[in-house]
């Protein structure tokens, strides 16, 4: 485990296989081109948030959730993962986030795992549902995003590939002023034994 500060901005991830994410990063050059008020996400960090943790995490409290996360990877097998889809929320008339869909039988349950054990290790409830998606942008100027709503809407059944999601990160966010950078906390490998 790297060294930590006393708190920390941290969260749980997936991350999508080299192929899909290339993909994705495809898309979001795509449709960068068009313009549009966007920050699109870097490549580098494309994930998927399990849990995020919170913005002033005790680093005193990462010890005990690594050791949940260790047992919650030691019961679960890698699975398949599908990106498909676009999106926005809160909705396409008043968009924050632009989004693609992930898709998987397995990625619920996952989730919920996660989040039981982050409350048994001291950590706030989330105050709202887990939806999978992949954060692709984030909008920072309303009045230009009419010139790229209707290529999200027109990637609405877009295919970003498949990925084996075998294990999961514990992450540290450290802000800056374009974008952020992750750092690994833990990494968690999935048991391919079952």
């Amino acid at each position: 485990m790297p060294p930590l500060p006393a708190q920390l901005r941290a969260f749980v991830a997936l991350r999508l296989s080299a192929e899909s994410a290339a993909l994705v990063a495809e898309f979001i050059d795509e449709v960068c081109s068009l313009g549009g008020g966007v920050r699109w996400t870097r490549a580098a960090n494309l994930h998927l948030t399990l849990r995020f943790l919170g913005d002033a995490v005790p680093a005193a409290s990462i010890p005990s959730l690594i050791a949940s996360l260790t047992d919650i990877s030691n019961t679960t097998e890698p699975f398949p993962l599908t990106a498909r889809g676009t999106g926005t929320f809160p909705n396409p008339d008043r968009p924050r986030v632009v989004w693609i869909g992930l898709h998987s039988d397995r990625l619920m349950r996952l989730a919920e795992r996660v989040a039981v054990a982050a409350r048994e290790c001291g950590f706030p409830a989330e105050d709202r549902a887990f939806v999978p998606h992949l954060t692709i942008g984030r909008l920072r100027d309303r009045h230009e995003w009419s010139r790229i709503r209707d290529a999200i809407a027109a990637a609405a059944d877009r295919d970003c590939g498949r990925s084996i999601i075998d294990s999961m990160t514990l992450y540290r966010s450290i802000l800056g002023r374009e974008s952020p950078t992750y750092e690994a906390i833990a990494r968690f490998p999935f048991n391919a034994g079952g």
